[in-house]
């Protein structure tokens, strides 16, 4: 027994990777550790996969924060390959020319000898001993020479080999494959033992949640909205499910990359490490003081957000209304109004929180030239390879990336926690009272009902109802009258137990409906409410929701005393007829006449009947009135009427005001006690006739 209610629009916008966006406020649990603790009740079944998930999230990270440095000796080996290969092709060079100038030196060597052999005398010339003294130190200086460009050759052969060594560079790249695919292969590992963790814990936290949206008592879905409702059955359990799939694992990743990066700088230079890091109180200084001058733009931005999702949502509902009375022009300068302020407050909140990847890449390129330039003269000097230096520009990225992604998944965690929060609330309300073991059944009811000294309020400290007594025989027909608010439909909900009364009892046939079990105490009452509830399905199937196993000459007799079975028959397919999920499809008076045949084929004990025939027209009241009276023959009926004129014939009448019963009588009784019922009568009545005569 429920009624239709218009569903508020959701209103989640989320940053990329389902978070909020960078920069922008959180939303915070209230009880941050008291929800991680019951949420970590739920992972505790799967602690063993957790483990194999940091395990392989810890593994992945690792394997691929080590390639760069091997990366890193690749490329230093590449170039120290071209180094010994440029500098011995060189000095090969130069050593051929000394080779050349040798022979030259040896061929005028050799025709000095000659010219001595020939004239001996010749030897002692001064020019003779000058020109072989020349030769001898040109010789010695080639020696000299030659000597110095091995020893450079060797030095250079030995530093960096005399050409590229492709096969250690190839080993290279098959060794950072094979990480790569092992990393892959326990990123695969973690995510696909993470998925299954999330989804199983969400199945369960929802399987929870289901049982216990069961279990409560009507006033906790009349103290909430539908859609807050929903929203904590659906958003706030997806949040939970994404965080706990995506982010928990990139939390993990991320704070293992960082650590691990810091260290393989470490091993690199102390002095590019601390660089690194003077950048990173800079960043953090941008972070917090953008998101500082946005969260008052963001909060302008979802209020304004919230005003004209309830503006289009409130016109569109009552378009109708807007349109009979001329209201458009108004209503879009209303939207122009909202929208506006909308825009202005929403650019700033995007701009500003827009602004921090261009800044922090800003900062964080000061810190790759402040790195280039230091790690320059580190090489030059020796210090490190030009591979460790294209290592660290690596790992300075490794390092910094995950920072803002770790600032921006703790703004998630938070919004996951508040959410898990409302799930945990609902899941802690207060349940109904478990019915009793031994409980008391009835196989007909007689339909006899005593309220007796019943006490009653909706709030604890404000009662409604003191001492109400009440009476029914079996077979009576019992109206109840009053003005709104007068206690009528609390009767019905004490009645059923959709609420336990305070103090007092009630009794069924003499048996207190608190020793019935909730479900057999419901099945002895059928009611036709005011507000209709029908589901997405066929008319057929609608009807048939008043009893199980119904046959289908069952159902059409029950809408053929219903007066319902000449509307469906005109309609295209008939019983079959599928109504959407608003059964918008058929009038109100339509999908009422559905409601009473479904009741009417049910066939309970006691009826109960709230304003039944409110919206049928007069004629279709009239045949309604007929076959209700007849299907309350031999029954207890309860009736709550507004139109005095239904229930004259009524065999007892209770007038409510303020909870309390006022008057009681048959219908000629109360009029000749010209009290407060013959008041409400002679009212509709007046107002009638000054209908008529208008």
């Amino acid at each position: 027994m429920s009624e239709n209610r218009k569903t508020p629009p959701m209103k989640h916008h989320r940053g990329p990777g389902g978070g909020p966006p960078m920069g922008r406020p959180a939303e915070k649990a209230k009880d941050f550790k008291g929800t991680l603790r019951k949420l970590m009740k739920y992972l505790a079944p799967y602690k063993v996969r957790f483990i194999v998930v940091v395990i392989t999230a810890i593994l992945s990270v690792m394997f691929s924060v080590v390639s760069p440095k091997i990366m890193g000796k690749a490329t230093t080996k590449l170039a120290d390959g071209l180094i010994g290969k440029m500098a011995t092709q060189k000095l090969d060079t130069q050593k051929d020319k000394i080779a050349k100038q040798a022979k030259e030196i040896e061929a005028q060597k050799n025709k000095l000898d000659a010219a001595i052999k020939m004239n001996p005398a010749m030897a002692k010339s001064p020019q003779i001993v000058q020109g072989q003294a020349k030769l001898i130190a040109a010789e010695k200086a080639i020696n000299n020479g030659e000597a110095k460009i091995n020893q450079a050759i060797t030095k250079v052969v030995n530093k960096y080999g005399r050409k590229i060594d492709f096969d250690y560079i190839g080993r290279i790249i098959l060794i950072l494959i094979g990480l790569y695919v092992v990393s892959s292969a326990f990123n695969f590992i973690q995510s696909f033992v993470m998925a299954s963790v999330a989804q199983k814990t969400v199945y369960t936290m929802r399987r929870d949640v289901e049982d216990k949206l069961n279990r409560l008592p009507l006033k906790y879905f009349d103290s909430k909205t539908n859609g807050e409702i929903l929203s904590r059955v659906t958003n706030d359990l997806d949040t939970v499910a994404t965080t706990l799939q995506q982010s928990l694992t990139q939390l993990i990743s991320s704070i293992v990359q960082i650590i691990g990066a810091i260290v393989m700088m470490l091993t690199i230079s102390g002095w590019l490490t601390l660089i690194c890091v003077l950048t990173l109180p800079v960043s953090v200084f941008i972070t917090m003081f953008i998101a500082k001058k946005s969260q008052k733009f963001f909060a302008a931005q979802q209020k304004e957000l919230g005003m004209i999702n309830g503006h289009v949502e409130e016109m569109f509902t009552g378009h109708k209304i807007v349109k009979a009375f001329g209201k458009e022009k108004d209503s879009i300068e209303e939207f122009n109004k909202i929208n506006n302020r909308l825009y202005a407050s929403g650019w700033k909140a995007q701009f500003m929180s827009g602004i921090i990847f261009p800044l922090m890449n800003f900062v964080n390129n000061l810190g790759y030239v402040a790195v280039c330039v230091a790690g320059g003269i580190l090489v030059s000097n020796g210090a490190i390879a030009i591979g460790d230096v294209q290592a660290f520009f690596q790992y300075n990225r490794l390092f910094t990336m995950p920072i803002v992604q770790t600032a921006n998944i703790a703004n998630i965690i938070q919004s996951t926690m508040a959410a898990a929060e409302r799930v945990f609330e609902l899941l802690e309300e207060t349940e109904e009272e478990p019915d009793k073991e031994d409980s008391e059944v009835l196989e007909a009811a007689k339909g006899e009902v005593k309220f007796e000294n019943v006490h009653f309020g909706y709030k604890e400290n404000e009662l409604l109802m003191e001492n109400l007594n009440i009476h029914v025989k079996p077979g009576q027909t019992i109206a109840i009258v009053g003005p709104t608010g007068a206690g009528k439909t609390t009767i019905v909900n004490l009645l059923m137990r959709f609420y336990e009364i305070n103090d007092g009892r009630i009794t069924v046939d003499g048996i207190d409906t608190r020793e019935f079990k909730r479900n057999d105490l419901r099945k002895m009452f059928g009611m036709v409410l005011q507000d209709t509830w029908l589901f997405n399905g066929t008319i057929r199937d609608n009807i048939a929701y008043g009893r199980e196993g119904a046959t289908e000459e069952e159902i059409i007799k029950a809408s053929k005393a219903a007066h319902a079975d000449h509307f469906i028959r005109t309609l295209p397919e008939g019983y079959n007829t599928i109504l959407n999920e608003e059964a918008s499809n058929i009038s109100q008076g339509q999908k009422q006449l559905l409601t009473i045949a479904r009741a009417i084929l049910a066939d309970p004990q006691i009826l109960i009947l709230d304003e039944a025939t409110s919206s049928v027209d007069t004629r279709t009241e009239l045949a309604i009135q007929k076959a209700m009276n007849n299907l309350m023959k031999g029954r207890t009926s309860f009736v709550i009427a507004h139109r005095l004129s239904t229930i004259r014939d009524a065999d007892l009448i209770l007038v409510m005001n303020h909870g309390t019963i006022i008057e009681q009588g048959n219908h000629n009784e109360l009029l000749e006690k010209k009290g407060f019922y013959a008041d409400l009568y002679n009212s509709q009545f007046t107002g009638a006739a000054i209908e008529e005569t208008a």
